[in-house]
């Protein structure tokens, strides 16, 4: 008997669970899938609208629009990915019987599906934006690309965690939907950290995802830099998260299949 290749096992396993995630992700029919990309859109034009009703004139030294895109795109990302992995072990508990099915591996799939999504998303703005002649000239698409990549990683680490807790508490997911909400006014999505008080500066740069978002607008645009930004600190919370996840995950995994 030909013994197969962990590694091929493990891509068949995440193909399935991806095309599975993605079919339940839009199972709720036209709705479902109108929302899943409208919801960024809407968001912009909210703000847009608050932006010029509180300021007669745009003197941003950058398009505001595709600013308030960016972050949201970015934001909305982990949110999604931490949310969607909050739930992820128990909306997925009937695959565990299947040995090559491990309960991170569903975590992992539903963390591509986000991504996938958040990759049409950003191809109907660039779309968008360039039929719209905005400006959309980046200083350093490395550098953004390399934010975005970083933030998923900490986007994972967290619904790892998110989604552990979860299992021994259904009150989890009720809190992570709140801190969500909470953690969108103070992540700089639809502001830049540099125009707020000293004070304020100081206590929103506690939290990382400001950071995250701070370094993507910050290689973006030409106006803007990313001279608040810490990524010694960001690397000391994803590292740390990382580990605290996998740890409890590979410490509980028995009792999570079990549950």
């Amino acid at each position: 008997m030909i013994k197969r290749d962990p590694f091929k096992i493990f891509l068949a396993v995440q193909g399935a669970l991806f095309l599975r995630e993605l079919s339940m992700r839009f199972s709720s029919g036209r709705m479902g899938i109108f929302w899943t990309f409208f919801e960024p859109f809407f968001q912009i034009f909210i703000f847009i609208l608050i932006k010029l009703f509180l300021f007669a004139s745009d003197d941003s030294t950058f398009d505001f629009a595709v600013f308030l895109a960016l972050n949201f795109t970015a934001f909305n990302m982990f949110k999604n990915i931490v949310i969607k992995s909050t739930a992820s072990f128990q909306a997925n508990k009937a695959l565990f019987v299947y040995k090559q099915v491990k309960p991170i591996d569903t975590l992992i799939a539903r963390t591509m599906v986000e991504v996938f999504i958040t990759g049409i998303i950003i191809v109907i703005f660039i779309v968008l934006g360039f039929y719209f002649n905005f400006d959309m000239t980046i200083k350093d698409l490395s550098m953004v690309t390399l934010g975005f990549i970083w933030l998923i990683v900490f986007a994972f680490a967290f619904g790892i965690l998110a989604a552990v807790l979860h299992v021994f508490s259904d009150s989890v997911g009720k809190l992570i939907g709140f801190f969500m909400t909470a953690l969108m006014f103070a992540s700089a999505i639809f502001y830049t950290i540099e125009i707020l008080p000293l004070e304020l500066q100081v206590w929103l740069m506690y939290n990382p995802v400001a950071h995250f978002i701070e370094m993507i607008h910050g290689h973006y645009f030409y106006a803007l830099t990313d001279s608040l930004v810490s990524y010694n600190y960001m690397v000391i919370w994803t590292m740390s998260m990382l580990y605290i996840s996998l740890w409890l995950y590979s410490k509980l995994e028995k009792r999570i299949v079990s549950s």
